[in-house]
């Protein structure tokens, strides 16, 4: 098998007789951790390992289902696609894939959400993690029964997958995470979700056209990345016009310590574009900030806005707000009323703004600088009410 593998990747990558095509890059305006080539009919996919520069997190070798596999490997190389490509593409470190996907399980909202957008919602079969899962599509399926509840996403319910006829597993990778356990046993591609680990919002998004290419929508990915490339840009220049550049607090407490988002993180990168000043905008980090309250109260304390997000069945409210932490009294934005909240638990803030993040930062803009034109009603943060 290792052999017939091979031959596989040589049809598709590897340097051919002279005359012949090498093979087209597809070209990604933003996306750094993603590289495509095509040849022969056939797509092979890298994945950079974000925590190891100059390593391959995965590599794919996308087929269509209804074509034969590349010249050079003929009706075994088939079989291997079929039956066993993702055991024998692990042994030369590439994983086989059919697309279009028609029978995926998904372990992440965010990317339920994307397929549905994609209007793919029909090659979803199961999905980990229900509890998380607000899409309607995915709650209606596993109400009717259409789709497999598989589980915790941290421990999955294999013989669910399985009894699912999984064509492959969507879900993201964590370092040192130490594997994948049983499903690492499993004759089932793993599609490793890595775009959140991309360093700017459009990047992430970008990643779009992958899941494009997997679900067979490849045309309405590629449009839909337009409508998020051109619209963040147009909101990018409508920011750099307005008059002022407020300052801003993001997030609150949570226990003793209050999580911000680095400056590297696509929040601060964001928070750039909404042309505010943010005080951790020259931080390195891409993850969030662990801080002590008074070290927040130094640096942020006098902002003209305080942003945040909260996890709630009902509306946050100002008096809520200061009877969790009687110290938020001392922040300017809270004296002046200018707080603004995001409920995650009611809106699709996480669903929906990784791959739109054009929408968020339509919602920066009208809060930071409310005396732009064509401002739209706010989608996912609002104004902290008394009570």
């Amino acid at each position: 098998m290792p052999f017939l593998l091979t031959a596989v990747l040589m049809s598709c990558t590897s340097r051919p007789p002279a005359g012949q095509d090498e093979g087209t890059a597809v070209s990604f305006k933003y996306a750094r951790l993603i590289h495509v080539t095509e040849r022969d009919g056939c797509r092979l996919v890298t994945v950079d390992n974000p925590w190891k520069a100059g390593k391959v997190l995965h590599r794919y070798l996308l087929v269509a289902d209804d074509a034969a596999m590349p010249r050079h490997t003929g009706q075994e190389g088939e079989t291997i696609a079929r039956e066993g490509g993702a055991t024998a593409a692990r042994e030369e470190g590439v994983t086989v894939v059919r697309v279009p996907l028609r029978r995926s399980v998904v372990f992440t909202s965010v990317h339920t959400a994307l397929i549905g957008e994609l209007g793919a919602e029909g090659q979803v079969a199961g999905v980990a993690d229900a509890k998380y899962m607000k899409v309607p599509y995915v709650s209606e399926g596993l109400a009717s029964g259409r789709l497999t509840d598989c589980g915790d996403g941290m421990s999955p319910l294999v013989e669910k997958i399985i009894d699912a006829e999984a064509d492959a597993l969507l879900l993201s990778p964590f370092e040192n995470s130490g594997g994948y356990g049983r499903l690492e046993e499993v004759d089932i591609p793993l599609i490793e979700c890595a775009e959140y680990m991309e360093q700017s919002p459009l990047a992430r998004a970008e990643w779009i056209r992958f899941y494009g290419m997997l679900y067979g929508q490849e045309a309405h990915a590629d449009s839909l990345f337009h409508v998020v490339d051109s619209c963040y840009a147009a909101l990018c220049r409508q920011a750099g016009e307005a008059s002022g550049q407020p300052s801003v607090l993001m997030d609150k407490q949570t226990g003793s310590v209050w999580y911000v988002p680095g400056g590297r993180s696509t929040i601060g990168h964001m928070l750039q574009d909404a042309h505010c000043r943010y005080p951790w905008a020259h931080d390195d980090h891409s993850g969030s900030l662990a801080l002590p309250f008074e070290s927040v109260l130094e640096q942020a304390g006098e902002a003209d806005v305080w942003l945040l997000r909260y996890d709630a069945a009902q509306p946050l409210s100002m008096a809520q707000l200061l009877s969790e932490q009687p110290g938020y009294g001392q922040l300017r934005p809270v004296r002046r009323r200018e707080v603004y909240a995001c409920n995650v638990a009611t809106s699709m803030f996480y669903e929906e703004t990784p791959f739109r993040p054009d929408l968020l930062l339509r919602d920066f803009i009208s809060i930071l600088h409310p005396d732009t034109t064509n401002t739209t009603p706010l989608r996912y943060y609002h104004k902290v009410r008394e009570k």
